[in-house]
């Protein structure tokens, strides 16, 4: 199967990743068929979408895209039944997503991709059950909202074929994504080992009191983080190089980053840590709820997305 004959998504599991990941489908111009066991799930989910269509809408539709275009199925098997690509979302425990994958493979299409927006789980305990198809079985972990966040990280186990897997990230790009492959399974894939990295610094920062909460975000946001919403760290020491870029910046400045990476240290994560910096971050949000911060920050995000876009012919 093509990409181009990718038509009918199912989406297994309509919490808040698979939610947003149905208005991504919708807002694509796919016909998505989604399914949840839990009590009011159907209305939970089309609330999500419509509160995710004003965010789409400025993003652009796809031809043909229409909310009316979801169908809802408490019958699992149903759901996937008819599917070309199937989008599991269920919650992140290793037994519930190893049981319904095995369900999916016995009752999924063969040529059928399914994949796994799992975090921290790898694809190998995933398809250890699948007795029909395994090498079809792949993980596509999105950041969210998937339906505002480009990346997407793709990453089979031992049994996926490679060809499922370039199928995979060629139907991610094609819907606006931005998918990485990932050579080898390690829990958390990349871009949350990433942030474990970066915030493991952060708290050692505060529990040592060099820095607030609140002064730690800003020193992201307004410093380093800038500069990664517009190419990765590798990339920017190649213009910290200067006129002699990345082999200027390894000859004369690696030694002083390694000398600082070997001095890195585990914070000690206790009770009295969390409290503060459960109050810096309520005082940062300063009364707002965390969906008023949500919705701002999407729309910012879609902002800056736009501002890349533009300039996509000078940035990679």
């Amino acid at each position: 199967m093509s990409t181009t004959q990718i038509r009918n998504i199912a989406i297994v599991g309509t919490g808040l990743i698979g939610a947003s990941w149905a208005a991504q489908y919708l807002a694509r111009g796919f016909d998505v068929i989604a399914t949840d066991p839990a009590p009011n799930a159907e209305a939970a989910l089309r609330k999500c979408v419509d509160d995710a269509w004003e965010l789409l809408t400025l993003i652009g539709l796809a031809p043909g895209a229409n909310r009316d275009r979801l169908a809802f199925t408490a019958d699992m098997k149903e759901a996937v039944s008819r599917a070309d690509f199937v989008q599991e979302s269920v919650p992140e425990r290793l037994m519930l997503k190893a049981r319904v994958f095995a369900e999916m493979d016995d009752a999924a299409p063969a040529n059928s991709i399914l994949a796994s927006s799992a975090s921290g789980i790898t694809m190998d305990a995933i398809q250890s059950g699948c007795k029909r198809h395994p090498e079809r079985c792949v993980v596509g972990h999105p950041f969210n909202p998937p339906h505002v966040i480009p990346l997407v990280e793709v990453v089979g186990g031992t049994k996926t074929s490679d060809a499922v897997i370039e199928r995979t990230m060629t139907f991610y790009t094609s819907i606006g994504k931005k998918p990485i492959r990932l050579h080898k399974a390690l829990p958390g894939h990349v871009g949350n080992r990433l942030q474990a990295a970066l915030y493991r610094e952060v708290l050692y920062l505060i529990q040592q009191g060099v820095v607030s909460v609140e002064d730690a975000d800003i020193a992201v946001c307004y410093g380093p983080g800038l500069r990664w919403g517009v190419m990765g760290p590798s990339l920017q020491w190649h213009l910290g190089g200067g006129p002699g870029g990345i082999h200027h910046f390894v000859k004369h400045f690696m030694d002083g980053f390694v000398g600082q990476m070997k001095k890195l240290e585990m914070p000690d994560v206790t009770p009295a840590l969390m409290d503060e910096v459960i109050d810096g971050v309520l005082k940062e949000a300063n009364g707002q709820s965390v969906e008023q911060l949500a919705q701002a920050e999407n729309k910012v995000v879609l902002e800056l997305l736009a501002l890349r876009a533009k300039a996509s012919r000078t940035l990679p």
